[in-house]
C-alpha cells in the first residue's frame, strides 16, 4: 500500500487560515493527502473559525492548534504550504521537505467590527482558500 503525501499548512498562529485549509484539503481531498497544520506561535483555535468550517458542514472536532516544532524531523512531508506572509518569511528551511508553496490570505482573526462584520472577514478568507485548493488539485491532477 502506498503511503499518502503529507500536507503542512504553515501559518503564525494557527488559529484561523491554516486550520481552516487543513478542513478543506481533507475535505476536498478525500483520502489522497494526510492532512496537517501548525503555526510558528500557536495561539489556540479561532472561535469564528470553527464556526465558518461548520457553515459549510467540516467537523473540526479532531484539530487542534499545534507548533511547527510538533513536525519538524519527525514527518516527511511532501507540501509544505505557507498561507501568511510571516510564516514564509520565518519559516525554516529544514531536510526532508518536499515543495514549499506559499499561498497569502489576509488574517480574518485580525479583523474589527462587530461580529457578523468579523464573520463576513471569516467567510470571505475561508472560501478564498477553498478556492485555491481546488485549484492546486487541478493543477496535481493535470500534472499526473
Amino acid at each position: 500500500m502506498q503511503n499518502k503525501p503529507k500536507v503542512l499548512f504553515l501559518c503564525t498562529g494557527n488559529s484561523a487560515r491554516s486550520q481552516m485549509a487543513e478542513a478543506i484539503l481533507r475535505h476536498l481531498g478525500g483520502d489522497q493527502f494526510e492532512v496537517f497544520s501548525a503555526g510558528l506561535e500557536p495561539k489556540g483555535i479561532h472561535p469564528l473559525t470553527i464556526r465558518v468550517l461548520e457553515e459549510i458542514g467540516l467537523d473540526t472536532s479532531g484539530q487542534t492548534s499545534k507548533a511547527l516544532n510538533t513536525y519538524l524531523g519527525k514527518i516527511h512531508f511532501a507540501y509544505l504550504i505557507t498561507v501568511c506572509s510571516s510564516a514564509e518569511e520565518k519559516c525554516p528551511v529544514f531536510p526532508g521537505m518536499g515543495t514549499r508553496l506559499h499561498w497569502p490570505f489576509d488574517d480574518p482573526a485580525a479583523a474589527e467590527g462587530s461580529e457578523e462584520e468579523r464573520l463576513a472577514v471569516f467567510r470571505r478568507v475561508r472560501d478564498e482558500i477553498a478556492d485555491r485548493i481546488r485549484i492546486w488539485l487541478g493543477s496535481l491532477e493535470k500534472d499526473q
